[in-house]
């Protein structure tokens, strides 16, 4: 049940996305959106310019992440407009144990299978296939979107959505969406893990004033949607920075900065050691060089 519960919130979470501006419009919205988050950009708990926001509604769950990288936009352009790049960007989650890019009739593809944070064979994993477009492409702005219509246990409607738009100083600002609709059968399956393995988990926000002078961190499912959010924006952080890499050590490289990004939020992030990540993500990474 919780390796189903990973891909109901690792992958996405959140209500249906607004209408976005038209080109070019939607560039001037992002930066328009970076000076109204200018404070909460410079002043959080995560000691780098990033805002995590979640929402629950009646529809699902939604996880956004706004983030200042150091990265010409170029770089990231190139990087993230690219399908297969997207499987070395996704494997890096505890939960993904598979991605793989392939060309169908209606365009770009990436099967992902989504499970445990431990070793497991894929056909103990759930498959999700991700329809991948770029959703609009300018010299300064892209916004590309990953859509699949089927999830496990009730989950639908999956959407995983990332704006950029070029910032002086070789900069770039980001905005990550993950979102998915719950049915009946995902919603009591959360309730589940919730009540189980999952009652300690808490998420990046404040549910409220302090409690006995130790932070009121959110609960339940909006926590696990934070947690996730967390972890993807941290995967193509690390994925970006490795590009200075001789390409046969960018892999590697992304790995290790992934464990360290993490451990810098125990509180939420941490799961297993490193030598057992490495090991699982390392067997992963050379499955998903050939289409299963």
């Amino acid at each position: 049940m919780a390796s189903a519960l990973g891909l109901a919130a690792c992958v996405l979470a959140g209500p249906a996305l607004a209408q976005a501006p038209t080109q070019p419009d939607a560039a001037q919205a992002l930066r328009t959106q970076r000076q109204t988050l200018r404070a909460q950009l410079e002043h959080n708990i995560f000691a780098r310019p990033l805002v995590l926001q979640s929402s629950e509604t009646s529809d699902g769950l939604r996880g956004d992440i706004y983030a200042l990288v150091a990265f010409p936009f170029a770089q990231v352009s190139r990087a993230l407009q690219d399908p297969p790049q997207w499987c070395e960007v996704m494997i890096l989650h505890l939960n993904t144990k598979y991605c793989h890019a392939t060309q169908g009739p209606q365009g770009a593809v990436l099967n992902v299978n989504i499970g445990s944070k431990t070793p497991q064979e894929l056909a103990q994993a759930s498959r999700v296939v991700f329809s991948f477009a770029v959703a609009a492409t300018q010299p300064d702005y892209f916004e590309v979107a990953l859509r699949a219509s089927q999830g496990p246990l009730g989950t639908s409607n999956y959407r995983i959505t990332l704006q950029a738009v070029a910032l002086p100083d070789n900069q770039t600002f980001l905005h990550l969406t993950y979102a998915y609709s719950a049915g009946l059968a995902a919603k009591l399956a959360m309730q589940g893990y919730l009540a189980t393995v999952g009652s300690d988990k808490v998420g990046f926000t404040m549910a409220g004033a302090p409690v006995n002078g130790q932070p009121a961190w959110t609960r339940g499912v909006r926590a696990l949607v934070e947690r996730n959010t967390m972890r993807y924006y941290l995967a193509i952080d690390s994925y970006l920075a490795s590009a200075k890499q001789p390409a046969d050590q960018r892999f590697e490289h992304s790995l290790q900065a992934w464990f360290t990004a993490s451990e810098r939020y125990p509180r939420q992030l941490h799961e297993i050691e490193r030598p057992a990540y490495l090991t699982m993500k390392r067997a992963e990474h050379l499955r998903q060089q050939t289409a299963q």
